[in-house]
């Protein structure tokens, strides 16, 4: 009895810890979009932005990494690819499109747009590797399209564009893509080597990228203007390195870790809750009540794609995406 006592406690005491992790990661990521919009608009680039972020915060990870590494070189050899296409298309399609979006439309629009990330990842595994979903996946995918259509109503008065549209379904793309090359890695890449060595290729790509003139690149010594304050232009630069990257994904895996893939992914979903209110508190956008009952549906509908899925998702990740 004794034993059995202490074993719930530990389950008590493991879910609590990761439903902590697990908020301050969705809190963490949540904060990177209303951060990026104060820059750009101050005159950074968004491939500016990406690149200071993802490069920072890939700093700050090495050192975990490399005690994680254990001087097994071999290991990234062995999966150069994955971390090629997870550096490539989860962190710099990814971010560089997110940060695109929200420089022509509110940042709360342009995360529920890639929000249905999930949604177009059942598609692609249907059509690529023929695993038909079930009718309560089908339904989940149809409440998300629903709740989508809601969220461009280009009559409600919050601010979007085809531009901004267009950048945030190349965000859900990239979304998309790390969820499938995440379950690719399974125990062979620990968390933090994956996620620091997606943030460096991530990084640099977009730094050649926009050396070589493909992609805007400039910046500026500007201060930063938020609803209701002013910062020098190094801080929103500092946090996004180190809380909405480094911290993020740290605690993202250790959610992961102590929750399981599944409920981890439920948990990761507070990213939007989290993105709205740093979007008010910092920004003064606020989502008309149509798009608010779009993201409603958006959220209703991957859950239900969620709960949908067999037990044994094959898009188990481990860290979360934004």
């Amino acid at each position: 009895m004794a034993t059995l006592t202490h074993d719930r406690a530990a389950v008590s005491n493991r879910l609590r810890s990761g439903l902590l992790c697990a908020a301050l990661s969705a809190a963490a990521f949540g904060l990177s979009g209303p951060l990026a919009r104060g820059l750009i608009d101050a005159g950074w680039s968004p491939a500016a932005v990406v690149i200071v972020r993802v490069l920072l915060g890939a700093l700050v990870l090495l050192p975990v990494a490399a005690r994680q590494l254990r001087g097994d070189w071999n290991l990234l050899r062995r999966n150069a690819a994955l971390l090629a296409g997870y550096g490539l298309l989860a962190v710099a399609t990814a971010q560089l499109a997110y940060f695109n979006a929200v420089a022509h439309m509110d940042v709360a629009v342009a995360l529920l747009i890639e929000y249905t990330a999930p949604i177009a990842v059942v598609v692609w595994l249907w059509l690529r590797h023929n695993q038909k979903p079930g009718r309560a996946t089908v339904l989940g995918a149809v409440i998300g399209v629903t709740g989508l259509i809601l969220v461009l109503d280009l009559n409600s008065g919050t601010a979007t564009s085809g531009v901004g549209i267009t950048w945030a379904l190349g965000a859900m793309v990239g979304a998309a893509a790390y969820f499938i090359l995440s379950a690719h890695a399974g125990d062979q890449v620990p968390g933090t080597v994956l996620a620091t060595g997606g943030l460096l290729v991530g990084g640099l790509g977009i730094l050649a990228a926009g050396l070589i003139g493909i992609v805007p690149l400039h910046a500026t010594t500007n201060s930063v203007a938020f609803q209701g304050f002013i910062v020098d232009w190094w801080a929103p630069l500092l946090a996004l390195g180190v809380i909405t990257a480094a911290v993020s994904y740290v605690t993202g895996i250790a959610a992961t870790r102590l929750l399981g893939s599944r409920l981890a992914s439920f948990a990761a979903l507070g990213e939007v809750l989290a993105a709205i209110l740093f979007s008010w508190a910092l920004l003064g956008q606020v989502p008309a009540p149509i798009q608010l009952l779009g993201g409603a549906l958006i959220l209703i509908g991957v859950v239900v794609v969620r709960l949908g899925e067999p037990a044994d998702d094959p898009l188990a990740s481990d860290t979360p995406l934004s």
